[in-house]
């Protein structure tokens, strides 16, 4: 599964929704610029933000990207590729395709691949907006010869979904940024924000465990989320600890699908 003299693996995973997240939810949130601004500050701060801290750390990540925020950020997006970053599907809206008629969700796809090839990406990874799969999904994305998806919560290795050429990179909410740091004004303010702190040692003590099983950390963050910069201080004293240990080899999902479908098919 490893390159040779590794043992585990890590994927360091951007979901850049930008305002996708907010318009989705609610359609006349397009009236609320201030409700907008949460995502644009992902688009205007964060990813530039994160884009520096990869250079200085000399890694490489992958950026699941709306096809409609390709559309709306594209210079963005050519920045990130111009960073050897890997570019993947998340839906063409960030609307839910378990909630989608049959023949949009089918569009939604074909549209996002458009945005994401017109941009000169080559698009081979799926994440699903809020990881929603519907029972027609994974059929979508064999046809169009996608090669991973990086959406469920079953396992710690990579593995191929049953039936399908389709290799799975699993995650988990622990994983996630917005499970500790989302927080929307129009609630009732009962949940709290986590400290940076708290969430380092969570993520650091998860990795851990899943470096010594030999198996795959894939954090899952968000510009507008992880971008704030005590957040991204964070973020590198976690990647100081990742490059600490010589036996892991952090890559784009991408690259950790393409090792993964090359294992599975020999075993």
């Amino acid at each position: 599964m490893w390159p040779s003299g590794r043992t585990a693996g890590a994927v360091l995973s951007f979901d850049f929704d930008a305002e996708e997240v907010w318009l989705a939810d609610d359609p006349d949130n397009a009236r609320r610029p201030g409700v907008l601004s949460q995502g644009r500050y992902g688009a205007k701060v964060g990813v530039p933000l994160i884009l520096e801290l990869s250079r200085e750390s000399e890694l490489r990540a992958t950026f699941f990207v709306p096809g409609a925020v390709a559309a709306r950020y594209p210079d963005r997006v050519r920045e990130i590729l111009a960073g050897g970053h890997e570019v993947a599907l998340h839906g063409y809206t960030h609307r839910s395709p378990a909630a989608l008629p049959p023949d949009e969700e089918e569009d939604e796809l074909h549209r996002s691949l458009e945005a994401l090839r017109a941009l000169d990406a080559d698009p081979v990874g799926y994440r699903s907006p809020s990881w929603d799969f519907s029972e027609r999904t994974l059929g979508l994305l064999d046809r169009e010869g996608i090669l991973y998806s990086s959406n469920m919560m079953d396992d710690l290795r990579p593995y191929r979904h049953e039936g399908s050429r389709l290799i799975e990179l699993p995650v988990h909410w622990m994983l996630d940024d917005a499970a500790h740091f989302w927080i929307d004004g129009r609630e009732s303010w009962t949940k709290k924000i986590s400290t940076p702190g708290g969430v380092l040692e969570i993520w650091q003590d998860e990795f851990e465990g899943i470096r010594r099983l030999g198996s795959v950390t894939v954090l899952t963050m968000h510009p507008q989320f992880i971008g704030r910069p005590s957040r991204l201080a964070m973020l590198r004293e976690l990647v100081d600890v990742m490059q600490s240990h010589p036996d892991l080899w952090i890559a784009t999902a991408r690259e950790v699908a393409e090792r993964a479908d090359v294992a599975l098919e020999r075993s």
